[in-house]
């Protein structure tokens, strides 16, 4: 595993843990929760496999 991938799995799991400590503080509203969530993996799988 490459230096970008290990960021890839390092970062994406904060991002989801971050948003979802959001909703539970009231920043974030579900939809926003789940957008942020589908984003952050698309990305990161996208990234991942491309590498």
């Amino acid at each position: 595993m490459s230096d970008a991938q290990i960021g890839l799995s390092i970062a994406t799991p904060v991002i989801v843990i971050f948003a979802i400590m959001l909703y539970r503080m009231g920043v974030l509203q579900r939809t926003g929760v789940v957008t942020a969530v589908i984003a952050a993996i698309a990305i990161a799988a996208s990234l991942f496999l491309q590498r």
